[in-house]
């Protein structure tokens, strides 16, 4: 599901379409199971790996989303037809290095649907999935704050945080960047600050990181969070 960012119309959602959403939002709430997920082998765990843009680091503080970008994953393969993009609108001029980092511009976003909607169209996209992304505590903040602003719904879906996954494989190494990640793997980079193509780049480092995983015997995210906490 590649999702078109100019494919809604514009202007605000009207009243029951919004509430609509709400309750869909709610009800996929009550019934996630994420602890479910926990023992599923990772070679068998669908997850959705994702990737946001914004204008900076501080959802408190004004910053904003202004795109997404994810695609389904199951153990190692990689469902390149099963993706999920949109731009978001944005009505406040860009600052000039979010232009040159993400090449996105006020152009882009003038016409682009606003958070609410890209949002509701992600959480519809995503379901009860378990959430993956490089440094997920960005994404993580982000998303509290906007599901509970626009829905009045907590952020509950389980989100795996890829360096929890280097750490366990490869407990000496000092990866950071998703750059260096990928460098480190012989993984070709492109694309990057595209939300999309970081999702992309961020799925082939989890493909990676499972089969490493399970070499070292870790078969479950039950196994990973064991090992981590034992520190």
């Amino acid at each position: 599901m590649t999702l078109d960012p100019f494919f809604f119309m514009k202007g605000k959602l009207g009243a029951s379409q919004s509430q609509q959403q709400v309750a869909y939002l709610r009800q996929l709430q009550r019934e996630m199971r994420v602890e479910e997920t926990l023992n599923i082998p990772l070679s068998d765990l669908n997850v959705i790996v994702f990737d946001i843009e914004t204008t900076g680091f501080y959802p408190d503080q004004g910053d904003q989303i202004i795109s997404i970008g994810a695609i389904k994953v199951k153990g190692e393969v990689i469902k390149e037809e099963d993706s999920f993009y949109s731009l978001v609108k944005y009505d406040k001029p860009l600052k000039d290095e979010i232009t040159t980092l993400t090449g996105l511009t006020n152009e882009d976003l003038k016409d682009a649907p606003p958070l609410s909607e890209v949002l509701f169209q992600f959480f519809r996209f995503v379901e009860d999935y378990t959430l993956v992304a490089h440094h997920a505590n960005h994404e993580k903040n982000f998303l509290q704050q906007a599901s509970w602003k626009l829905y009045r719904a907590p952020f509950k879906h389980r989100l795996v945080d890829m360096s929890f996954l280097y750490r366990m494989a490869e407990p000496n190494g000092k990866l950071i960047t998703l750059d260096e990640c990928c460098e480190h793997n012989d993984i070709p980079i492109f694309g990057r600050h595209h939300a999309l193509y970081d999702a992309k780049l961020t799925a082939e480092l989890w493909r990676v990181y499972v089969k490493k995983l399970q070499k070292l015997g870790c078969e479950s995210l039950n196994d990973l969070y064991e090992e981590i906490a034992k520190g």
